[in-house]
Order: structure tokens, then C-alpha cells, then sequence
């Protein structure tokens, strides 16, 4: 049912959003293919980072971080993702490198039931080390089934939202003051200009347990608008 829910929102994105009030989103596993990524020092992927015969990307063994070969700024991101029991991973957005690390605000991904003591602000779906929840949530209500949950990114004009299962998680700016002092009480503390870059690359993170993805498209919304169209020959502008 939840995979069938994401399909049909695929279909609607796809199908019926006009083309010049939307950027068309991006398959990032398309053909069941790793093109797009890359490792860190540039090279191809190579192991680690496998596809199933259903085009599920599976991190099966040592495939190390991976980041899209484009850069970022306001994009939209959707994806299906599984975690293995006692797992850790997640997604990582508008990565650069600071010093020697490369790093990124986090959309993360964890068994969080496996680790019941540990800090809210790591748990599924959070701003990693930074912010746990923006909304009042009840529960994270987590995968089908199969075990697979949906996950979605929003960054737009300084604003960050994930969405775990339809859940709205975390909503907030990272010009904010709350977003400055979250990183000042992280692990980010002396990193300076971590958080508020405004581009960057995606990055699926290799913690060391199996981590599987499927679905995982990207859109820009940071690209300009086309400011007329086209109407059986007449050219209309778009009004503002």
C-alpha cells in the first residue's frame, strides 16, 4: 500500500504538474545505474553499492559515502528508503567539505528501536545532532510491510522540511536563531559555516550496516521560472 501511495504521487508529479511552474524531477538510480554518483575522491562506484533485481539500491558490505556528481541549492527529494536491524545511515544534503570531513545537514535514517537510550535528535527523520522534531508528533510511524518508509526533503529559501511516512518532522530555517544555537550545542560546533552553505552535493552514507533504497528522485527549485508560454501558437506571459 505505501509503495502504491508513492506511485500514484509519482504519477501526479509527473503527469499533471505544467511543466513551467515546475522543474521535472530527476531519477537518481535511473536504469539501475550509479552514473550520477560518485565517490568522494571523484572516482567511479565500484563495490559495496549493489542493485536487486527490482532495482533496489542495496549497501551490501564496505561501498564507502557516495555523492551525487551535481551540486544542489533549493531542491525537493523523495525517496524509499530500509534500514537493517540495529542500523545506522541517512541522506545527507548540500555536502561540502569543511577541513577534511565532508559534510551535510542529515536526514537520518536509523533502527531506532534498537537504541532506546539514545538522544531524540539522532532518531529517523531528524536534522541530525541538531534538531529532533519542529511539530508536535505522536510517533514516528515507520515502513509498510516490507519494511520500507518514505522519505522526503524540502529546502527552499532557507526553509528545511522531511516528512517521514507523510509525518511532517522537522520544519525550520536555517537563518533562524534556534538553528545557530542547534549548531553551537552539536558536533558541527567548530565547523565553521556548517548548516547555512546554501549549495552542495546529496550524499547516501555508508555507516557500516545495510542500508536499501528505491524511488529516489530529485528536483532543483532554485532554477528560474520560464516567464511565458506557448498556447497553439500565441505566446502568453506569465503573470507574476
Amino acid at each position: 500500500m505505501l509503495r502504491t501511495r508513492f506511485s500514484l504521487f509519482l504519477v501526479c508529479c509527473f503527469c499533471f504538474a505544467p511543466s513551467c511552474f515546475a522543474q521535472q524531477f530527476v531519477d537518481l538510480l535511473k536504469d539501475q545505474q550509479l552514473s550520477q554518483w560518485m565517490l568522494l575522491n571523484g572516482e567511479d562506484v565500484s563495490k559495496g553499492w549493489e542493485f536487486a533485481d527490482d532495482g533496489t539500491l542495496h549497501l551490501n558490505g564496505s561501498g564507502g559515502n557516495i555523492v551525487t556528481r551535481d551540486e544542489y541549492g533549493d531542491f525537493e527529494l523523495w525517496f524509499e528508503y530500509r534500514i537493517s536491524p540495529k542500523g545506522n545511515s541517512g541522506i545527507k544534503y548540500r555536502v561540502q567539505k569543511f577541513g577534511n570531513s565532508w559534510l551535510g545537514c542529515e536526514y537520518q535514517i536509523q533502527d531506532d528501536s534498537a537504541f532506546p537510550k539514545m538522544a531524540t535528535k539522532h532518531y529517523t527523520a531528524s536534522i541530525y545532532d541538531l534538531i529532533d522534531v519542529s511539530s508536535p508528533v505522536l510517533e514516528r510511524k515507520y515502513g509498510a510491510a516490507d519494511g520500507f518508509s518514505v522519505g522526503h526533503i524540502v529546502v527552499q529559501d532557507h526553509r528545511i522540511r522531511h516528512w517521514m511516512n507523510g509525518n511532517l518532522i522537522i520544519d525550520e530555517r536555517d537563518d533562524s536563531e534556534r538553528f545557530a544555537a542547534a549548531i553551537q550545542n552539536s558536533k558541527f560546533r567548530n565547523q565553521e559555516g556548517f548548516g547555512v552553505n546554501q549549495t552542495g552535493r546529496i550524499m547516501l552514507t555508508d555507516h557500516g550496516t545495510e542500508v536499501w533504497y528505491r524511488n529516489l528522485y530529485i528536483r532543483r527549485l532554485d532554477q528560474p521560472e520560464p516567464t511565458a508560454v506557448t498556447v497553439r501558437g500565441r505566446r502568453i506571459r506569465r503573470g507574476r
